[in-house]
């Protein structure tokens, strides 16, 4: 055992750390973290539903932007309809809007009806461009709950 000399004069402690242990436990727990954490789910965001409260009531002729499942995109003014895409749907908006110009866009009320199985950047994404065409009154339709 080197830890104790002796010359003559007495005994001498040698310090020393003995690392050994330490890289052990720190390769057990590595270990340990690198096989629990693929197990470990994400969590999931539950959004709210919405009850029977008041709702604020919708603009008496709202622009209807209606995404599908498939993430095509259809405007509705009243019984009229046409396809868009998610990029041009805001000059679409502008120019499918009967007396309306780029400047008067913001007055236009606009509804999103998007399905619920959509990603959420399709539904983002229209938002954006609407607000880049300077389109400020826009809402999303939701379903009453039970």
């Amino acid at each position: 055992m080197p830890a104790v000399t002796s010359r003559g004069r007495g005994r001498r402690n040698i310090s020393e750390i003995n690392m050994v242990p330490f890289i052990d436990v720190m390769l057990v727990l590595l270990i340990i973290f690198m096989v629990t954490a693929p197990l470990i789910t994400p969590s999931l965001i539950a959004l709210p539903k919405v009850g029977k409260a008041n709702l604020p009531r919708q603009p008496a002729n709202p622009v209807q932007i209606e995404i599908q499942k498939d993430e095509t995109v259809q405007i509705r003014i009243k019984a009229d309809a046409r396809p868009s895409n998610v990029a041009n749907v805001a000059a679409d908006v502008i120019k499918f809007e009967p007396g309306v110009k780029a400047a008067a866009a913001e007055a236009v009320p606009v509804v999103i009806s998007a399905d619920k199985s959509i990603r959420y950047e399709t539904v983002v994404k229209v938002m954006g461009a609407l607000q880049e065409a300077g389109v400020t009154r826009v809402g999303l339709s939701v379903q009453p709950g039970k």
